[in-house]
This record gives C-alpha cells, sequence and structure tokens, in this order.
C-alpha cells in the first residue's frame, strides 16, 4: 500500500529540478474583498512547505495564484529566475493535486493520469504507457480499467498523485489532500508523502488547516490569518517561539495570558498578580504584551505542596476539567481573573497524584518556559 516503489523509481520519468517559490508583495482581490495582502514569501528548492491558517485565511487562494488558477492581483510570482505571473497553468512547471481530486468520473484510471499529456498532443500509446508506469509505481496498477467512482478514498488519491506528477514539475502544489481520508489512512499517508518528497527532492506547498499534518510534514510553516503571513519558520520554532499571541492559540499546546509591562524583567497578569520574566523585553514599561508557557510545562500539586514562591511562576485555582488521551492526560483550571489555564501531564505523573474536578491545586511553571510574546 506505500509508495515506496514509486519513490525508488520515479527518476526514471526526469523529474524536473527543484526550483525556489517566491512571492513577492502578492495580493489577491475579489471585488472589494482582500483575500491575500501584499505577502512576500521564499520557499527554497527542495522544501517541504504547508501554508497553515483557519479557513478564510488567504491560504487556498495564495496556492492557486501559484499553480496559475487565480489571477495575481498586483505582485509577482518566481520559479527560479523566472516570473511566471502572467503564464497560464500548464506552462509554469508546476503540479496541482486538488482537495477533492477533481477525476474525471467518465474517465478510466489510465486516462485521468494521462489527460495533460493527452492536452500536450503526446500519441496515445505514449501517453498511456507513461501513465502506466506511474499508476505501477503507486501501486494502482491493478486498478487502471476502474472508473472513479469505483475506488475508495486512497485509492482516488493515489490516481491524483499519479496525474499531478506526470508532466514531472518542479513544485507540486496540494490543497488539502488528506482532508477527505479517515484518521489511520491520514496518518499513514502523511509518511508517504514526506518520504516521496525526500525521494525527488521538489519542493512540495501544502495547503491544510491541520496544525497536526503541518508539523508532521513541513520543513517550513507559513502561518497565514486575514490575508496576511503571522509566522514563517520551522515547526520547532514555530511551536516553542510564536511570533504572536494569535500563532500561539492557533497552534495549541500553549496558555497564552494577557500582560501589562512593569518594566525591567516583571509584567502584571490581568488578575493582578506580578510575575518575573526571564528576560528584559524590548517594549516600554506599560506595554501590553503576552506571555505563552506550553501546557506540557505545567506542574499540578494540591496547594500544600506548592512549590517555594522563587522556584519559579506560581498560581492557585480549582481543577475544573480532566480528559484522559492515554499517554496524556489534559487538566483545565480555573484560575481567578484569567482565563482557564490548560496543564498536559503524562499519565504516570498525573496519576501517581491524580487530582478530582473542583479540587484546589497550584499551577506552577518555571521561568525558562515563559515565551514573550510583544506583537
Amino acid at each position: 500500500m506505500g509508495l515506496a516503489s514509486f519513490c525508488a523509481g520515479v527518476r526514471t520519468g526526469q523529474m524536473a529540478s527543484p526550483v525556489s517559490v517566491e512571492l513577492v508583495a502578492v495580493s489577491k482581490k475579489y471585488g472589494a474583498t482582500v483575500a491575500v495582502d501584499r505577502i512576500d514569501l521564499r520557499i527554497p528548492a527542495g522544501t517541504y512547505c504547508c501554508l497553515l491558517g483557519p479557513s478564510g485565511c488567504g491560504k487556498t487562494s495564495t496556492l492557486r495564484m501559484i499553480a496559475g488558477h487565480e489571477e495575481v492581483s498586483d505582485g509577482d510570482i518566481l520559479l527560479g529566475d523566472e516570473i511566471i505571473t502572467g503564464l497560464p497553468p500548464a506552462k509554469r512547471g508546476t503540479a496541482m493535486m486538488f482537495q477533492n481530486y477533481a477525476l474525471f468520473p467518465h474517465l478510466d484510471c489510465v486516462d485521468n493520469v494521462a489527460f495533460s499529456l493527452k492536452m500536450k498532443g503526446v500519441a496515445k500509446a505514449d501517453r498511456r504507457a507513461r501513465a502506466m508506469e506511474l499508476l505501477r509505481r503507486v501501486q494502482m496498477d491493478g486498478f487502471a480499467p476502474r472508473l472513479p467512482a469505483q475506488l475508495s478514498g486512497g485509492q482516488q488519491q493515489r490516481v491524483a498523485l499519479a496525474r499531478a506528477l506526470i508532466t514531472d514539475p518542479g513544485v507540486l502544489l496540494l490543497d488539502e489532500p488528506l482532508s477527505a481520508l479517515d484518521p489511520f489512512l491520514r496518518g499513514h499517508m502523511r509518511e508517504e508523502l514526506k518520504a516521496l518528497q525526500k525521494r525527488l527532492g521538489i519542493s512540495f506547498v501544502h495547503v491544510t488547516h491541520s496544525q497536526e499534518e503541518a508539523m508532521a510534514l513541513a520543513d517550513l510553516i507559513v502561518v497565514m490569518r486575514q490575508g496576511r503571513i503571522e509566522q514563517i519558520d520551522a515547526p520547532r520554532a514555530v511551536f516553542n517561539r510564536p511570533a504572536s499571541a494569535f500563532v500561539a492559540r492557533f497552534i495549541g499546546g500553549h496558555n497564552v495570558l494577557p500582560a501589562t509591562l512593569n518594566g525591567g524583567t516583571t509584567a502584571q497578569l490581568a488578575n493582578g498578580v506580578h510575575v518575573p520574566l526571564p528576560r528584559q523585553p524590548a517594549a516600554p514599561a506599560g506595554s501590553r504584551i503576552h506571555l505563552a508557557v506550553r501546557a506540557d510545562r505545567l506542574s499540578l500539586a494540591p496547594p500544600a505542596q506548592a512549590r517555594a514562591a522563587n522556584a519559579g511562576v506560581q498560581l492557585s485555582g480549582n481543577a475544573r476539567a480532566i480528559e484522559y488521551f492515554g499517554a496524556m492526560v489534559q487538566i483545565a483550571v480555573d484560575v481567578p481573573g484569567l482565563d482557564p489555564l490548560s496543564a498536559s501531564l503524562p499519565e504516570q505523573i498525573f496519576y501517581a497524584a491524580p487530582v478530582a474536578i473542583g479540587q484546589p491545586v497550584s499551577v506552577s511553571w518555571a521561568l525558562d518556559d515563559i515565551h514573550v510574546i510583544e506583537r
């Protein structure tokens, strides 16, 4: 069921050399609505890049502009050193795999895969032979005569992938390619997409609204919001050093606490508690900032076992909800004057000293676990 044989032999088709993708002050407008607002983005050659964000943030419009399926309202798009802004999709050196796979319902697998070569005037025997070779490499040759309606979601995805790669693109564009799959198959296909990209060596630009998917796949994550880019970075950097409160909240796994900078290395939370900071922010005293603390860095204890005040930050509250996730247990804690805090504890640690809903608890974390967000 894997793509291993495809990965091992894909060079037979002489895949194009990897190229960088660059967007320079690119905008997309639909009438008075600005979907993408003058974004600058460079994706190095051979990079697996995920465009991540909530619905309506502009990520799919950005992908479709790269593909040539949406007209650029302003700015330029480059592949390598070539400006492709005005080129039709077939002349860009890119290929796109659509969210719904967009297979032709009246064509069998072979003709679906071979369709783009037919449009280029390639002889029938040659294009069908090439299509069969790609179907073999995605282990779909046994389904060659079938129509799309006779295939499962995972099988349709493999046919769509073969069709996208038959043109030997320098960049593969994927619009939420895993969203139609069940959770088990989705995880399996994540592994295979990553292995395929590494083997091909070309850039993949993958749109998703799934934080887990982006973290698992990407070399480079681009977090978008309201048509603009909030952060561009490697997955670990996005998770550990979110550039804004929006990124911290959207990526998940963080407690985001609004605060006012006192000056020096202390800040005041919304409930009036003063907390020390790991470093002195650049912002002046009185500035509004946010403190992000990973949920898995919080410790819980009964109030009688609270740590010494100089051990870091310590707040008192009550457990409001407990969720068991197998390896981890998630505990929501009500702290007066603040939004609920979330602590994520390893199963064995939680059950060594379990707390119950409604029980008073002390929540604490180390100073080094505070990430100060000044944006």
